[in-house]
């Protein structure tokens, strides 16, 4: 406390004066690798600004008649919303104007984009522009997900150069758009972190770095209204999850339908995420060149796992095309082989 004019007054909070923004952060890891170009720090440049567009756009919806469907369908059979559109083209427009994508694949797109104009370009990305769409009208969270992979050395750009597993990844990650918009983005190698949206300000602070799982924790978020497509051990698996567990509590349930919203919880808290192939989707229903590749990145790198249906490395799957989907089961390290206990 303070004494003023006779009066006691609180002090006031010391002032952050050495925040952490995304633009510093990228710049201080370019300066860690001697033989960067800029190139991928421009790229990200790119992408920040897709975000926070895309961002201004979902606060606005309701005000300027954004919701509802846009009346059409995208490749993957999902009805499109007006958002969906709107943060399709914000994102292409932001990729070719950064002059350092050479090719983009995104879910509303049926075929891969190549900015033929971008002759020096030396990345591939892929991205679901606004997931979880279904649940935009509701106020719901939703998310951008994102993957980065480097063209092979002499190439010009070609499906090859998208066509990768995740493990060839250079970076990815995702934002959510809820009640804050929160960033969060991994590289090759390197740890999670994450990045908080100041209005204010126009930019993404860092607000948790080193992002880690716990290794286990008794959390579960999966779409139980699919079960009864679901194969036998996956509804062993789940069954087990409710019946008491070594400290007389069965795991909690929690699920939102928006899967990077589910991702950043099962993120911060631990615990498992699952979209599992079943009966209905033998192939799987999220796709793995931009949801489960660049998720499977991000849990990796902040020790966790991400499997397939058939327990599989998810980093390790090659997609068959841009749009090939898969089963998935991600989060902390203990809970994922417990999965694989009931499937050996």
């Amino acid at each position: 406390m303070v004494v003023a004019n006779g009066k006691t007054q609180p002090e006031m909070d010391p002032v952050n004066t050495t925040i952490v923004t995304l633009t510093r952060f990228l710049t201080e890891e370019q300066v860690k690798h001697t033989e960067a170009t800029g190139d991928f720090t421009l790229l990200c440049h790119a992408l920040q600004f897709s975000f926070k567009s895309i961002a201004y756009y979902i606060r606005r919806a309701t005000l300027v008649n954004l919701t509802g469907l846009a009346g059409s369908s995208n490749t993957t059979g999902d009805d499109q919303k007006k958002l969906d559109v709107i943060s399709n083209d914000l994102f292409i427009e932001a990729m070719r104007s950064s002059g350092k994508c050479s090719l983009l694949v995104s879910e509303e797109e049926e075929n891969v984009i190549f900015f033929k104009d971008s002759q020096h370009a030396r990345y591939a990305v892929a991205c679901d522009p606004i997931d979880g769409s279904s649940n935009l009208d509701a106020g719901v969270s939703v998310g951008t997900i994102f993957a980065v992979h480097k063209l092979a050395e002499g190439s010009t750009g070609t499906l090859g150069d998208i066509l990768k597993p995740g493990t060839e990844l250079v970076a990815a990650g995702f934002t959510m758009y809820g009640a804050s918009t929160q960033l969060v983005l991994t590289m090759s190698g390197g740890s999670v972190n994450g990045f908080t949206l100041d209005i204010g300000l126009g930019e993404f602070i860092l607000t948790h770095p080193d992002m880690r799982l716990p290794r286990q924790r008794a959390i579960y978020s999966v779409n139980e209204g699919n079960s009864l497509y679901w194969e036998d051990n996956v509804n062993a698996y789940f069954n087990s999850l409710k019946e008491a567990q070594e400290d007389g509590k069965p795991y909690s349930a929690r699920y939102i339908g928006s899967m990077v919203a589910d991702a950043y919880r099962t993120l911060l808290y631990g615990g498992v995420f699952a979209y599992p192939a079943d009966k209905k989707n033998p192939k799987g229903k999220l796709r793995i060149l931009y949801e489960c590749a660049p998720m499977a990145m991000v849990f990796e790198n902040a020790g966790g796992q991400a499997v397939d249906s058939k327990m599989r490395r998810m980093m390790e799957v090659v997609p068959e095309n841009i749009h090939d989907k898969s089963g998935i089961f991600m989060g902390s390290y203990d809970e994922i082989e417990k999965i694989k206990s009931f499937h050996k």
